[in-house]
């Protein structure tokens, strides 16, 4: 999820940025048409799970999943063109057939567009930009641990000063590095700002439903021809969610998440990242 946070305490920290990327731009094919309306193939082989039947329909199928999720990428720049709240109701209610124990479904999800959104993000900017205010505020659920062990520091270094690469940021420019960070705070101009919250009761294991669900939102928004970018900065100014939100209580802000229609001159957009190779990370035992 993204952070851009600029941790430059000592000369070896690096800022947090997303490492859920996965596909240039440049080789982003265009999807076919939306796969739920695509002829209804997809439909047509889900009613008859387990048939054993591998046919022209399932092929298609396969590639329509697969491209969804090769092609998501954590977009830091959108065009200003609204996505109609119908389509964003579509997506959600597709992600809500994500799996959770006992069918629990732990997601609650907000929705902002227009002035709501700018409201919030105002609020938003308003807290992060005043380091006075900015001290006030912490994150109520550890998302990166205290001390970091390898891969995953090399990983977590690589795709933050590639981020900052492609924007010129220097490692001391700690100026530019607010800035960059501050986007995340405006969706990074996205035309639709989504808030998850979770009841505060809930364990661990909703959170991993949570993830799930998520995940599914990304998807389906790839499959309409939309980008996105989870966002989990926004945990640390949850007080500000909760007041412009008027979150009850029991409530507790778990990211925030950017879609719309990625802006394609943005170099930002252009953020390839890495996978380990399978062999590093799949145990396949007979």
């Amino acid at each position: 999820m993204s952070h851009d946070a600029p941790h430059i305490h000592t000369a070896q920290s690096m800022p947090h940025a997303d490492s859920t990327d996965s596909t240039d731009s440049s080789d982003r094919p265009e999807l076919p048409r939306s796969m739920t309306t695509a002829d209804n193939e997809c439909a047509r082989v889900g009613e008859s799970p387990g048939n054993g039947v591998v046919n022209d329909d399932v092929g298609l199928c396969v590639r329509y999943v697969d491209e969804a999720i090769r092609s998501r990428r954590s977009i830091r720049a959108y065009l200003p063109k609204p996505v109609p709240p119908s389509t964003v109701a579509e997506i959600l209610s597709v992600a809500s057939r994500a799996p959770s124990g006992s069918n629990i479904q732990p997601w609650q999800t907000y929705v902002l567009t227009g002035e709501a959104l700018k409201r919030l993000t105002t609020r938003l900017l308003e807290a992060f930009n005043d380091p006075a205010q900015r001290l006030l505020h912490q994150e109520e659920y550890a998302y990166y641990p205290r001390e970091w062990t390898e891969p995953y520091q090399a990983r977590r270094r690589k795709v933050g000063w590639d981020l900052y690469g492609l924007l010129g940021i220097g490692r001391a420019d700690k100026a530019r590095m607010h800035g960059q960070h501050a986007r995340n705070f405006t969706f990074f101009d996205a035309p639709v700002g989504l808030i998850f919250t979770i009841d505060r009761h809930l364990e661990q294991g909703s959170w991993l439903d949570y993830g799930m669900f998520l995940q599914s939102v990304m998807v389906a928004a790839r499959a309409r021809g939309l980008d996105t970018c989870p966002q989990a900065a926004f945990a640390t100014f949850h007080q500000v969610i909760s007041a412009e939100l008027r979150l009850p209580e029991t409530r507790m802000v778990v990211c925030g998440m950017a879609m719309g229609h990625a802006d394609p001159d943005a170099v930002e957009n252009g953020l390839v990242t890495e996978r380990a190779p399978l062999e590093e990370w799949a145990h396949f035992l007979d």
